[in-house]
């Protein structure tokens, strides 16, 4: 037990996947980190049981009744955050009344998880407005199952864990299945460049949640439990059994988690020629297998590729749109961006939105 905040700020990162994409649902591993850019949440309490959270991207505020029942069905961003509010509440906890202001550095719909982020923020402020604590994996928990119910997207654990695990100086290689956790640090000779291809991906359209029913359909076919327990020693022998697209998916996911284990070997040998090169595979496979990039995408892929010092660049996030993250030499950081700039600029025909960025610590409040 803690005491009450009446007054606060809660900084929520978003998060980048370095590697391995659409394996945590399949119970398999992952490798995101997060970054140096998010959301800053001012809280503070009001009289009455009733939340007012507003935005600096506009719109009327989410207004949120801390006393009545919650339904999903609406429409707005509000949606994440009664979600959250009413994990707790579900628990038995009494919410006093509060008022939010979120500013953002971290772009919508750009696959850098700023639902995630709102989610672990906004359970974050409710914890310190009550003054009590889940565990971190809890409250991950919780804000996954907000974003099932009140959002309608079938996410894994890896966004939320990664925005309240986050730790500072390292990726973390998630086992979504045990839930287990291994630090990865990350040397300073290398940075990671974000690039956005302007194209808004909206999770809940329907192409995210047709993968997981593909791949879930797979393991059934298979007689596994999830795509985790496919070894990819074995999938030449297994391949024949999966109709399209179903073989396709499996594929996928199958030499992703591979994919996912030698890149934090690779990172933890320093071999950066290495890793890219997985990145690099990770991307083809997801455009060709798993059919979720774009066209902006891949140009951003192919334009990155071709710049000295960028050792690998893929989609990250769930894909259909969002950004690219590419793995570039640190020393070499600021040149590579305006090289990468200029030739995404050529390729796509407007310029490109990208920033370096570090790993950074997760959500918590900003002077705690």
């Amino acid at each position: 037990m803690t005491a009450a905040r009446t007054e606060f700020t809660v900084l929520a990162p978003g998060r980048v996947n370095l590697i391995g994409e659409h394996t945590d649902y399949n119970d398999g591993y992952v490798l995101p980190m997060a970054i140096d850019r998010g959301l800053r949440i001012a809280v503070q309490q009001r009289p009455g049981r009733t939340a007012l959270v507003s935005s600096d991207r506009g719109g009327p505020p989410a207004v949120i009744d801390l006393a009545g029942p919650h339904a999903a069905g609406r429409t707005d961003w509000g949606r994440y955050v009664e979600g959250v509010v009413a994990g707790y509440r579900r628990l038995g906890w009494e919410i006093p009344g509060f008022e939010a202001v979120i500013t953002a550095d971290l772009p919508a719909g750009g696959g850098l998880s700023s639902s995630a982020a709102l989610e672990v923020g906004m359970a974050t402020a409710v914890e310190a407005l009550c003054g009590r604590e889940l565990p971190t994996a809890d409250k991950a928990l919780l804000c996954q199952r907000a974003e099932h119910e009140f959002a309608g997207v079938p996410c894994g654990i890896m966004d939320q864990f990664a925005v309240a695990f986050g730790r500072r100086g390292h990726a973390l290689l998630l086992d979504c299945r045990s839930r287990e956790i291994r630090l990865v640090p990350l040397a300073d000779e290398v940075a990671f460049l974000v690039i956005d291809s302007g194209v808004k991906h909206a999770l809940a359209d329907g192409g995210y949640a047709a993968r997981r029913r593909d791949c879930e359909a797979a393991a059934r076919r298979l007689g596994r439990s999830a795509l985790r327990d496919v070894s990819a020693a074995e999938w030449a022998a297994v391949e024949p059994a999966l109709p399209e697209p179903e073989r396709r998916r499996a594929r996928h996911v199958v030499h992703e988690n591979d994919r996912v284990l030698g890149f934090a070997a690779a990172v933890a040998a320093g071999d950066w020629t290495a890793a890219g090169r997985l990145m690099d595979a990770s991307h083809a496979a997801l455009r060709d297998d798993f059919e979720v990039s774009c066209r902006e995408l891949d140009l951003i892929g192919e334009a990155a590729r071709g710049v000295a010092g960028v050792f690998g660049c893929r989609m990250t996030g769930g894909g259909f749109g969002g950004c690219a993250v590419a793995l570039v030499e640190a020393a070499r950081a600021a040149a590579i961006m305006a090289e990468v700039r200029s030739r995404c600029t050529a390729a796509l025909g407007a310029e490109s939105a990208l920033f370096t960025t570090a790993a950074a610590a997760g959500a918590g409040l900003a002077d705690g």
